[in-house]
């Protein structure tokens, strides 16, 4: 194997004797940080400018997230009792009156549960609505996707002096279980 060399071994000394700097004259080390240029006093050309990165476009603000509604909140909360992914007394706090024994009732029967043997499909809202019939009160309902199947779900929330929302009435589709009158 033959080694082409373009400089001769005198020019690659300085005049001490020693050998220079390891790479060429006016070749940049890309992977030392930029700063000021270095040359040598046997290197007439100037210094070339450190490379720049091609201006990237920036990419657009994205808007600042909206607060999700108290109704988007708590169908999402609702659903996740109902499906089973969590456990009811999940929703204690978060409940008032009788709607903690509503929804233990439903809970209790999996409604919106995947069916064993069939492919597990979590249930989805869909669309969610609501109305205010006062202030501090408002009673909503959402659309629920399990499977090819589409069920309702009715709740009532109220705020209460403390200006938290609670959940204080649920109902999901098909038969009314009947009610005890204990008061």
């Amino acid at each position: 194997m033959y080694k082409i060399t373009t400089r001769t071994a005198s020019a690659a000394r300085s005049t001490t004797g020693r050998p220079t700097a390891t790479r060429p004259p006016g070749r940049r080390d890309t992977r030392r940080p930029s700063g000021p240029s270095r040359s040598r006093p046997s290197d007439s050309r100037p210094p070339t400018p450190p490379r720049r990165a091609a201006a990237r476009p920036e990419p657009p603000r994205p808007t600042p997230p909206r607060p999700d509604r108290p109704t988007d909140v708590f169908a999402d909360r609702l659903l996740t009792v109902l499906s089973g992914r969590r456990p009811v007394h999940w929703m204690l706090g978060h409940t008032a009156g009788r709607a903690y024994d509503e929804l233990a009732h439903l809970a209790e029967h999996g409604p919106l549960r995947p069916r064993p043997g069939v492919r597990a499909v979590h249930p989805v809202i869909r669309d969610i609505g609501y109305f205010e019939p006062r202030p501090g009160a408002l009673e909503a309902f959402a659309r629920i996707l399990t499977g090819s199947r589409l069920r309702a779900m009715a709740f009532r929330l109220e705020q209460g002096t403390d200006l938290r929302w609670r959940c204080t009435a649920v109902e999901l589709d098909g038969p009314r279980p009947a009610r005890r009158h204990d008061d």
